[in-house]
């Protein structure tokens, strides 16, 4: 076990050594690029000038179009790498930046979408209606492949500051909204653009060592002529268990293996921390993993849960606040509580329409996050994230009420005033526990 626990360390040390020298290569190769060149993904150097240039899976599969003939299976899959290979920005540092095509149809389709909403309100109920639907097609679209995308950052962005755009250029000048109340809503955005920025940081990344490589060997069993119970003049993990008097030495290996088994991440190589959790998507481990959010591409887990909850507070009170200031200029006439659902000759002027739309389309993202917001709160109020909620409900391990709204599996909870005092100080912990504590 020895051997072959060094064996890995060094092929582990082996494969590191090599990916510090090609990042070292590809770093000295992308410092001498001008802003408008870049490697390619076959690793030769292009211009982005050239875009059109050499194509040759576009060129067969027009042909093949052409002249009728069916397309390759692997055509379509070639074509898009190339595509989204060759669109690039020209950047001052490092060559030419890739551009991530998911980030382009909602700065397209949103104001187009909003501005058609704003003809008539028949359009507009279809528009409304139809874009939700839209995306919340294109997540189980993207859940279902466990890939990663932009479009839905990109969209909360977009959202945020075209929303913002439009209270200045339209609303503001209206008159109906002081300097001070212009103020609040964008010191409200300010802030929830920090707290966006905090939150994608880092989640609380489990971050592999030398211990947990060769972790998974040095479990199974101690090394010949040697006290299992003595690890280096340290108590080892096998103490807690040769200690039982009852159980003999094949069970205890057998009841090491299976915790061992528990905690090692084959993907990552390490060992995992209770409640630490794989995100498929990330394709890394996260200490007290709550959830993949894709509305900020990333993992919400121990590091920045509580700053996730943050930006869902500061962004709802700035969206309500912005609504509420949006109606009192477009429906002066009208209760706060029923102007967005009467609000008679909004739609005579094409101004007033187009705010009112995009009052409509912030409520309805309002009342989306309301309901993740409301979905958190409950879920550390029982001291239980979104991934065990969900492993609980499928195993049928956990208690549910509230058509699922509510989900206690008994298992952390230490009562309300002692859950939210652990989530709130939670993200002082990030560093994970020695593998010797784990098991």
């Amino acid at each position: 076990m020895q051997v072959a626990g060094k064996l890995l360390h060094e092929k582990a040390a082996g494969l590191s050594v090599m990916k510090r020298q090609a990042k070292k290569v590809q770093e000295e190769e992308a410092a001498a690029l001008c802003c408008c060149e870049y490697m390619n993904r076959h690793g030769q150097r292009s211009h982005v000038a050239a875009c059109c240039c050499d194509c040759e899976d576009l060129d067969d599969a027009c042909d093949r179009f052409l002249k009728r003939e069916p397309q390759k299976p692997e055509s379509l899959s070639q074509v898009a790498a190339v595509v989204t290979d060759r669109i690039r920005v020209p950047w001052l540092w490092g060559g030419a930046r890739k551009v991530d095509l998911s980030i382009i149809p909602p700065l397209v389709l949103l104001p187009a979408l909003l501005h058609l909403a704003a003809f008539h309100f028949l359009i507009g109920m279809v528009v409304l209606t139809a874009l939700p639907g839209l995306v919340l097609w294109y997540y189980y679209f993207t859940h279902r492949k466990k890939g990663q995308t932009l479009f839905f950052l990109s969209l909360a962005l977009f959202s945020l500051a075209y929303m913002y755009y439009l209270f200045i250029t339209e609303v503001f000048p209206r008159g109906d909204v002081g300097l001070l109340q212009l103020a609040l809503v964008s010191v409200g955005v300010v802030l929830t653009l920090l707290a966006l920025f905090h939150t994608k940081r880092d989640p609380g990344i489990l971050r592999p060592n030398e211990e947990s490589i060769h972790s998974k060997v040095a479990y199974y069993s101690s090394p010949t002529g040697r006290n299992p119970s003595l690890n280096g003049g340290r108590q080892d993990v096998m103490m807690t268990v040769a200690n039982r008097a009852v159980a003999s030495e094949q069970q205890v290996e057998e009841e090491m293996k299976e915790s061992n088994r528990k905690n090692w991440c084959q993907a990552c190589r390490a060992v995992r921390p209770p409640r630490a959790g794989h995100c498929r998507i990330c394709g890394v481990c996260v200490l007290r993993l709550d959830h993949h959010c894709v509305w900020i591409n990333s993992c919400v887990g121990q590091a920045n849960h509580r700053s996730f909850l943050l930006t869902l507070v500061l962004f709802l009170l700035t969206s309500l606040y912005g609504i509420s200031l949006v109606l009192q200029s477009v429906c002066p006439q009208q209760n706060l509580l029923f102007a967005l659902l009467y609000c008679p000759g909004v739609y005579n002027q094409y101004s007033t329409a187009l705010c009112f739309t995009c009052a409509w389309y912030s409520s309805i993202v309002t009342g989306g996050l309301l309901h993740l917001l409301a979905i958190q709160l409950i879920n550390v109020s029982y001291n239980v994230t979104e991934r065990e909620a969900r492993l609980a409900l499928r195993e049928k391990t956990a208690r549910s009420a509230c058509w699922g709204l509510v989900v206690d599996t008994g298992v952390y909870s230490r009562g309300f005033c002692g859950n939210w005092s652990e989530f709130m100080s939670m993200g002082d912990k990030v560093i994970p526990p020695s593998p010797t504590d784990l098991v």
